[in-house]
């Protein structure tokens, strides 16, 4: 008598996940035309998602590096709160159309997830003018589901 043994993750799925980058583009930028703060940070990572799906493989991890995950959650955290409100005061209210994303910086791959970095939207406001938006750093991809990494923005 044979049996089967279920191979299953006991690390969730990414919660509120969007299936692709455009859709989760389109979903910050209707978050921010209806200043919905509460919606912009539903679409990052949770602490919990932070330290289920991204620590593990971050070279911040690493025992020798000896950088304890709550002082890198929090800096994290704390600076991704800070562009997002930036974001928020310079942009809240506006009402702009996804053109496209891309990525100008490089795209890592770990070993269960991607992290795509320097996210360029492409938009259009409401008189019809294109512009390029930085809103947000990076987008982590891992099992078809897309979620902003942080709010963070480098020049």
């Amino acid at each position: 008598m044979g049996f089967f043994v279920l191979s299953c993750s006991s690390v969730p799925p990414l919660g509120n996940a969007k299936t692709s980058a455009p859709e989760l583009a389109e979903s910050v930028l209707a978050a921010l035309a209806s200043r919905d703060r509460a919606a912009l940070q539903q679409l990052t990572l949770t602490e919990q998602e932070f330290r289920d799906h991204a620590w593990p493989d971050l070279p911040a991890a690493q025992p020798e590096r000896n950088l304890p995950f709550s002082y890198v959650w929090g800096d994290l955290r704390q600076k991704s709160e800070v562009s997002l409100g930036e974001t928020l005061s310079e942009h809240g209210g506006r009402h702009l159309r996804l053109r496209n994303v891309r990525f100008e910086g490089e795209t890592t791959l770990y070993d269960t997830y991607l992290v795509h970095r320097e996210t360029v939207l492409t938009v259009v406001d409401e008189s019809g003018m294109e512009q390029d938006l930085r809103l947000f750093g990076s987008m982590i991809e891992k099992d078809g589901a897309w979620k902003i990494f942080s709010y963070v923005v480098h020049d």
